[in-house]
């Protein structure tokens, strides 16, 4: 593993450390790779959504109603292990 040298303000150094010592981190690296998995995370759902966007646009409108489109939306994602 390679390391990395990030510079933060002194409250946020404080932050990530006090997380540290409530126990919810080994250490601060911990902390901050957690954070970069939550984001690849965001990211990849953020794409799923944008890909039925452009989906939904190519197909036009629909006779849904919103609740039954929303419902739609949420067994996709639950059936692609995404939600």
């Amino acid at each position: 593993m390679t390391s990395m040298s990030v510079s933060l303000p002194e409250k946020m150094r404080g932050f990530i450390k006090s997380r540290v010592q409530a126990g919810e981190y080994h250490n601060e690296s911990e902390y901050i790779r957690d954070l970069i998995r939550q984001d690849q995370k965001r990211l990849s759902k953020e794409k799923v959504l944008w890909d039925m966007l452009q989906e939904a646009d190519i197909e036009g409108t629909s006779d849904r109603n919103m609740p039954e489109i929303m419902q739609a939306v949420k067994d996709r994602l639950k059936a692609d292990g995404r939600l």
